[in-house]
């Protein structure tokens, strides 16, 4: 300012903004050329080890239930009746009528899947489980979701399953889509064989945040760099979990919830275009034993 000296108070007040005005014009026009790049940072990040992706599979990956489409398969093995086939078909039916799933609904449809396999050798399922993955739900994946999957594989991250059906038919599905692994609800056996009843819960809801939880602290992943991906209001907690959470295909709650915390949103039934990405606050959820227990043992099983 000493060298503006000569001029009188008026004319060096001028300069002086004048000065401000174009230090503040180059600082904005320096950072619109960082950020014209993009309206987000690459994501996900390449390289970052202690991230990972989950994704919920029913309407989520997979059009429609896969217990549902399992319950098909079985039914053409002869391992049940016309009249089960119906129940399979009425639940089904109501599960893409509702685009959601109801808790009651869910229930029969495990109580009617275990009690079905009761007898049966795991070892025979996962290998029917092949077979119907290529009879049933190959055909049923959203190619969208896919790619978010396999964005997230190539940028060299560990993509999970995590669902309510069986970590048997899960299992199945996460090898052939190329995934790292799943988890699902645990049915018991004895020397290999289903006895018809559950270890835990099933892994629903607040379940799935849990095993969610457990299994990255086995893996040491940071939860704040993780993407987690639903169609369904009732996997609230898992999302709320990560830092990155997406709602795809989403029901009406879970719409809602999203746009109030400015999450991303992916609907591939209407084609319609990804809200912006917001980053909500971890939300505290209760412990469920079935969904730790199932995350735990599922590390322990891959050590």
């Amino acid at each position: 300012m000493a060298a503006l000296g000569w001029l009188t108070p008026r004319r060096r007040s001028a300069t002086a903004r004048s000065v401000l005005a174009g230090e503040a014009s180059a600082e904005a026009a320096r950072k619109s050329t960082q950020d014209v790049s993009g309206e987000e940072p690459e994501f996900p990040v390449p390289g970052d080890a202690h991230a990972a992706a989950f994704f919920d599979l029913d309407n989520t990956v997979m059009q429609g239930a896969a217990l549902f489409h399992f319950g098909r398969g079985l039914y053409k093995r002869k391992f049940f009746e016309t009249r089960d086939l119906a129940k399979f078909a009425w639940q089904q039916a109501w599960f893409r009528l509702a685009g959601v799933e109801d808790p009651e609904h869910m229930q029969e449809a495990r109580d009617s899947a275990l009690s079905i396999v009761q007898g049966h050798r795991v070892s025979e399922l996962m290998s029917i489980g092949e077979e119907i993955y290529d009879e049933y739900m190959a055909e049923r994946i959203w190619p969208g979701t896919r790619a978010l999957a396999q964005a997230h594989l190539d940028a060299g991250q560990k993509v999970w399953l995590v669902t309510a059906a069986p970590v048997e038919i899960a299992t199945v599905i996460a090898r052939r889509l190329g995934l790292t692994g799943a988890l699902g609800t645990v049915a018991e056996s004895v020397d290999g064989v289903y006895t018809g009843k559950l270890v835990g819960e099933p892994l629903h809801g607040p379940a799935k945040a849990e095993a969610v939880r457990a299994l990255a602290v086995a893996e040491g992943l940071d939860l704040s760099r993780c993407a987690a991906y639903s169609d369904s209001h009732n996997d609230i907690p898992m999302l709320s979990l990560v830092g990155h959470p997406y709602a795809i295909n989403p029901d009406t709650k879970l719409r809602k919830h999203a746009r109030q915390l400015d999450w991303r949103l992916r609907d591939y039934r209407t084609g319609r275009k990804a809200a912006k990405v917001g980053i909500p606050a971890a939300a505290g959820v209760g412990a469920v034993a079935g969904g730790t227990a199932a995350a735990i043992a599922l590390h322990r099983r891959r050590r």
